[in-house]
């Protein structure tokens, strides 16, 4: 995916239960987060706010760095957490000693969090079960650092901002950002030295007492991407009900998820897209955007529609060594201001270091013209896929050797710009560091697709040029075959990358899964590429390792040497299926169900490798996203191979074949979208699949029996 730096810093980590360790990134695995884009609060399983990463963000910002709950001479014993839907936790604990006649538990504090656009509200109720009457002293302690993002994630700590008494609570600014916390009722006693706010509970038998907490955060300019109408959303959202639970439950989650990772462009609000993930990436992301965009075309094209747009209109237009931005080329990321990770890493406002996101820009245009998107806008965007087109031909590859390459010239941004993108992940199966350009094997199938792709918008819109890039795609087919193809003592196989030398470099990574089903390969390249997939070395039985375990570099925890990527598996899935394969997607599809369960159905960015044949659950990435959009898309790319669709509305046909659902049938879904009408489908006992699908469409059905 992306990531970003997304922006890996390979010198990250510290303990998420801890205190923090400067200079290493926070670690995320143990923490509840609950967040409504632009804002999300981290907590600890207990809800308290108190280190590290944790805290109330907004835009960027870090709003509050520590807001916890005491009672005076009294411990606070947790009891259950947990995350409900995507913007609201509660914290349930038990104040042990208080009120007791009895082992059993008296007093009890609930802490419920709910997560609004630049607002945090946290309700504390202390009830009282006893038969005695107690009293006790509430002390919530808040402060924060209104830290940038970028340093919170580098591990580097701020100093604490004073803060200054206002009505009913405490305040912090700084430059154009401001913080308010205010209690009701207005609290017994107020210090801003300790930045406390003090309550005195008196609880007779069978009584409670119930206070909120309100913290609000706005930067003096408004939000970069502001958050969306609640009742806007984008896309239908579809309900499962199938023989397996867990898939049922992780489609559900995701799209409590999504919902909340939507944002829009302020330029035209009407267009949204998903911001990448929290807490690390709140914020547009090429190409997570585009591909959670792609991901989530079964459910309608209105977001694909934003997405492509918002895109658009930033799309490149000069040549700027500073940011990498070129003629026709789409961005990588937006910030609000320059993230200054070290002294030899630092990244502009606006990015475009992405080898990939541009031909991912010109597929999502022609797959969103395929499943329905109205000719008139497909039409408004022809000239940016133009411009984007060109920038392949012209700029992607730069030394006219026919394949798309990337090289960081500002010496200061991201060495590698595909999705793995962390400085280590493109090297030789004996460990050594591929050197730039770098030229990705998957970037050429997205190159391939994408000049097929705009060949067919060309020529189905009376445009000239379909002729020519249909001739440029087949050229690159065939210097692929000649140029990448390497072999061990299993076979052959595509090589990762092509390097600076234009060696390729050998490693055996989970980037075959990106080639198939894209037209790249022929049947029997395919055929190889799904035995390799299937093989234990990448198919972990929790999902596709990025990088084979018999590799000399491979680390389970290695951010994209070894670990394991649900998006990544999921368009490995999407290409076996679509290549022919359902066997070997059938197993990879299996091994994220069991994943999501060990998440609570929230899968995150990325998880350690080591695989089920040594753990029945898999172990965290510790400083892993969660959730992250184009993990959340992922069950619905994962439902629509289940079920084989495909859609070719300008061709009037929707094809459903649903090759491997054979374990979660009985399987009924309804309210996918097609050509901007309802679509229903149910897969019997026996594979019989039923269809509801829009008028005017000729449905193409597939029965497939029980194995």
């Amino acid at each position: 995916m992306d990531t970003t730096v997304k922006t890996h810093d390979m010198t990250n980590s510290d303990t998420g239960a801890g205190p923090a360790v400067e200079g290493l990134q926070p670690f995320l695995h143990d923490a509840c987060v609950t967040l409504y884009a632009p804002s999300f609060a981290i907590s600890h399983a207990d809800g308290q706010i108190d280190g590290a990463a944790d805290g109330f963000y907004h835009g960027d910002s870090r709003a509050l760095a520590r807001l916890t709950v005491a009672a005076d001479g009294v411990a606070i014993a947790p009891v259950r957490g947990a995350f409900e839907g995507a913007d609201r936790a509660t914290f349930r604990s038990v104040l042990r000693g208080l009120g007791e006649e009895t082992p059993d538990p008296a007093v009890t504090l609930h802490r419920r969090r709910h997560v609004t656009p630049g607002h945090l509200e946290e309700t504390l109720e202390v009830a009282n079960a006893g038969r005695q009457h107690v009293h006790v002293r509430l002390i919530v302690t808040a402060g924060t650092d209104l830290a940038p993002i970028e340093r919170v994630k580098s591990g580097h700590a701020a100093s604490p901002v004073i803060a200054n008494v206002t009505e009913g609570g405490l305040g912090w600014s700084r430059d154009t950002f401001a913080v308010r916390l205010t209690g009701y009722p207005r609290p017994a006693a107020v210090d801003p030295a300790a930045g406390t706010l003090a309550y005195d509970v008196e609880l007779a038998p069978g009584s409670a007492w119930t206070a909120e907490l309100h913290c609000d955060a706005a930067h003096e300019d408004g939000d970069q991407f502001p958050a969306p109408p609640a009742d806007s959303l984008p896309w239908r959202t579809p309900v499962l009900r199938s023989a397996d639970r867990r898939f049922d439950h992780w489609l559900s989650q995701s799209a409590a998820d999504l919902d909340r990772l939507r944002l829009t462009d302020p330029v035209d609000p009407a267009d949204q897209f998903l911001a990448a993930g929290a807490p690390w990436f709140l914020t547009l992301f090429g190409r997570d955007a585009l591909w959670a965009a792609r991901m989530l075309l079964p459910l309608g094209t209105g977001l694909a529609a934003g997405t492509l747009r918002t895109l658009a209109r930033r799309q490149g237009t000069k040549s700027d060594r500073h940011t990498e931005e070129q003629p026709g080329k789409i961005l990588h990321e937006v910030r609000r201001a320059t993230q200054n990770f070290n002294d030899n890493f630092s990244l502009p406002p606006c990015y475009y270091g992405t080898v990939d996101a541009t031909p991912l820009w010109i597929t999502l245009l022609h797959d969103s013209w395929r499943w329905g998107l109205a000719p008139e806008q497909v039409e408004q965007l022809l000239p940016h896929a133009e411009s984007a087109l060109a920038w392949m031909r012209d700029h992607g590859d730069a030394d006219g050797d026919g394949f798309l390459k990337y090289i960081d010239h500002t010496g200061r941004g991201l060495a590698n710009q595909g999705w793995k993108d962390s400085g280590d992940s493109i090297q030789y199966r004996d460990g050594r560091l591929a050197t730039s350009p770098i030229a990705l094997c998957e970037v050429q199938a997205y190159a391939y697709e994408a000049a097929r792709g705009g060949a067919a918008l060309l020529r189905a819109f009376d445009r000239p040029g379909a002729d020519r890039w249909e001739e440029w795609a087949e050229r690159l087919r065939e210097r692929f075959r000649r140029h990448f193809w390497v072999e061990d003592e299993r076979g052959p196989y595509p090589a990762v990358a092509l390097d600076g030398e234009k060696k390729p470099v050998d490693s055996v990574t989970s980037g075959f899964g990106h080639l198939l089903g894209t037209g790249l390969l022929d049947h029997e390249e395919s055929a190889l590429l799904a035995a390799r997939l299937s093989a234990p070395d990448l198919d972990s039985g929790h999902g596709l390792r990025t990088l084979s375990s018999n590799s000399v570099a491979y680390n389970p925890y290695g951010y994209h040497i070894g670990s394991i990527w649900p998006h990544d598996t999921a368009i490995a899935v999407h290409g076996l299926v679509r290549a022919g394969f359902p066997d070997a997607a059938a197993s990879l599809s299996e091994g994220l169900l069991t994943a999501s369960a060990s998440f609570d159905a929230r899968l995150p960015e990325l998880f350690a490798g080591h695989g089920a044949a040594t753990d029945t659950r898999p172990s965290p990435y510790p400083a892993s996203c969660r959730p992250q959009a184009w993990a959340a898309a992922s069950s619905v790319m994962i439902l629509q191979s289940v079920l084989g669709l495909s859609a070719d509305v300008p061709g009037g046909i929707l094809t459903v074949a649903p090759g491997f659902a054979v374990a979660y049938r009985p399987l009924k879904v309804e309210g996918l979208a097609v050509a901007d009408g309802r679509l229903d489908i149910s897969v019997d006992a026996d594979g019989t699949a039923h269809i509801e699908a829009p008028k005017g469409l000729v449905v193409r059905r597939q029965h497939t029996a029980p194995r």
